[in-house]
Parts: structure tokens; C-alpha cells; sequence
């Protein structure tokens, strides 16, 4: 006679037999990673290869998202192979994405609002990267432009590449943020530089920059709440 019970079935299929009783929440971060990787090998089950990848990421998985498909597979885990370095980038991927899309429906209020935005969007990223967010009047993101990348040390922008944009939106007011990769949240003197000089040119064109915000995994630097802009 056949059962529902979890422990009768392949091990493999223990973690999706489980949330579809249990409901998501009720998963370990291993066990959901294991329904990504779907099957394992002749000698581990899928919840034992994805606890090996959590293991080899410090149990993070904000260590396994600033992974790309190259360095998954760098981690020489038996049984994973290209297709599912590609499956669980792109989960992760997803859930990123999934909160900026719930947090750019919202109004800028403050700094936090738009750190906790764009640290969402940044926070993964190993090389520095420049974004510009475009707010009307009303404090809605109206636009949202990664205008340069660059190493693991520093980005060049160029201010009138921000300018051309800001009119394209048609925007009032402009928030600046770059990531700092090395989780160092103090801005550097380039930073404060190029911050003051995008503020004088957008002021030209009656355009505010509100803020300039670094972030990282370890938090966020805002200029606004210092005093800086």
C-alpha cells in the first residue's frame, strides 16, 4: 500500500515531498537548494551535494549568490555540473530580483529606503559598480541606470552621461550610489569629489541629488545622514 509519509520516499525527493506539506517556510536553506539541484550522485543524495556547497560558502548564501556559474563550478562539487550551476544561479538570481521589484514600487522617503533598494541590488556584486536612481516629484523611482563598472577598487563616471539621462526621464531628483565590494562602507576622497561635482551640474538643470549612497554586505554609507551633501 502506498504512503505519503516522507521517510518512504527516495531521498532525493524528500525536500519537495516536504514543502508541498509543509509549505516553504518549513525548509532548511539546504533542503530548498537541494529541490534546485533536483538529484544527486551514485554516492550522495542532492541534500548532501548542496550542503557541500553551503559548507564551501561559510553556510552563507549571500557567499553563494556573488557566485557566478564559472566560480559554482570552481568549487569542484561532484555532481554538479553546467546545468545546475546555471539553475541555481538563476534561483537566486529570481529572489534578488523579487525584492527589487517590491521595494521599486515604493516611495524614497529617506537614505534607508534607498539603501535597502539599492543595497538588495549591489550587495552581490565583486567588482564596483556606479547607479544612478531617477525620482520625480513625488519621490518614485522612475528610473534606475547602471552608468559605469569597473574593478574591485574603483568605477569612473562621467557626469554628463547622468545629466543626458536625467532629462531623458524628465527626472526632479537623482540619488547616486556605487557598491564597495571590499565591504569598506568609507567613502573615499574620489567619492566625495565626483559626488560634489554631479551636484553643482544637475543643479544647472534644477535637478537635486538628494544623496550619495556606498553599500555593501555589511550595511550602507549615507551622505545625506552625514552631512555630506
Amino acid at each position: 500500500m502506498k504512503t505519503n509519509n516522507i521517510k518512504n520516499w527516495h531521498e532525493d525527493d524528500r525536500p519537495r515531498e516536504k514543502l508541498m506539506q509543509k509549505g516553504a517556510d518549513s525548509l532548511t536553506n539546504s533542503e530548498l537548494l537541494a529541490i534546485i539541484i533536483n538529484n544527486g550522485t551514485k554516492d550522495k543524495s542532492a541534500l548532501d551535494v548542496a550542503k557541500e556547497i553551503l559548507m564551501l560558502c561559510n553556510n552563507s548564501l549571500i557567499q553563494l549568490n556573488k557566485l557566478s556559474v564559472k566560480e559554482i563550478l570552481q568549487l569542484k562539487v561532484k555532481g554538479i555540473g553546467d546545468a545546475k550551476a546555471v539553475s541555481i544561479n538563476a534561483a537566486l538570481q529570481l529572489g534578488v530580483r523579487k525584492e527589487t521589484e517590491i521595494l521599486k514600487k515604493e516611495k524614497i522617503k529617506d537614505a534607508t529606503d534607498a539603501a535597502l533598494y539599492l543595497k538588495n541590488l549591489l550587495q552581490y556584486k565583486q567588482v564596483e559598480h556606479f547607479i544612478v536612481m531617477f525620482l520625480n516629484n513625488a519621490h518614485q523611482i522612475i528610473g534606475l541606470e547602471t552608468l559605469s563598472t569597473g574593478g574591485i577598487t574603483g568605477t569612473v563616471v562621467d557626469q554628463r552621461i547622468i545629466l543626458q539621462k536625467a532629462l531623458e526621464y524628465k527626472a526632479t531628483k537623482l540619488i547616486l550610489c556605487h557598491n564597495h565590494p571590499s565591504g569598506n562602507l568609507k567613502p573615499s576622497l574620489a567619492d566625495k569629489q565626483i559626488t560634489k561635482k554631479i551636484k553643482e551640474a544637475a543643479l544647472t538643470h534644477e535637478i537635486n541629488v538628494l544623496d550619495h549612497i556606498i553599500v555593501s554586505d555589511e550595511g550602507y554609507y549615507s551622505f545625506a545622514d552625514n552631512g555630506e551633501i
